[in-house]
């Protein structure tokens, strides 16, 4: 699907904003680039949908009660209307394990919508990639769908 609109780079300063915030551990940070209004929906691998400000920001508390997260995104294609901008990302987890740095794949969507105070991410959903197909998709090159 083509973009019906041009790509606005302000969306994708927000997105790098929010994995910042992730990766800083900085909730306040993280629930900036959401956006003002109660009908935000976030999923998280394996979680009950979120729908509100207030669920969200208690869920995201919970996941960086330890710190930040480490998490890098790869990947990204987006698809922009008007007012509206669709990303679909691969988030990689870096994670420590007793065996050593392993990493694990995640596979998200990210709508953002422009708001008064300028880009801001309305749904945020996110589940686990199936590592083996995953990978094939990278070495061939191909987008993922």
């Amino acid at each position: 699907m083509r973009s019906l609109t041009p790509h606005d780079p302000e969306v994708d300063e927000l997105e790098q904003a929010f994995y910042a915030a992730w990766r800083s551990g900085d909730l306040e940070r993280l629930m900036s680039c959401w956006a003002d209004d109660e009908e935000v929906v976030c999923i998280h691998p394996g979680g009950v949908r979120l729908v509100g400000l207030r669920a969200v920001r208690e869920s995201f508390r919970e996941l960086l009660g330890e710190g930040g997260v480490r998490m890098h995104v790869q990947q990204v294609q987006r698809n922009s209307g008007p007012g509206c901008s669709v990303h679909s990302v691969v988030e990689r987890l870096e994670v420590m394990t007793g065996e050593g740095l392993r990493h694990a794949y995640l596979l998200a969507s990210n709508v953002y919508v422009r708001t008064g105070q300028g880009w801001r991410l309305l749904v945020h959903h996110s589940s686990p990639a199936n590592v083996e197909a995953l990978a094939e998709i990278t070495e061939q090159g191909h987008t993922l769908h």
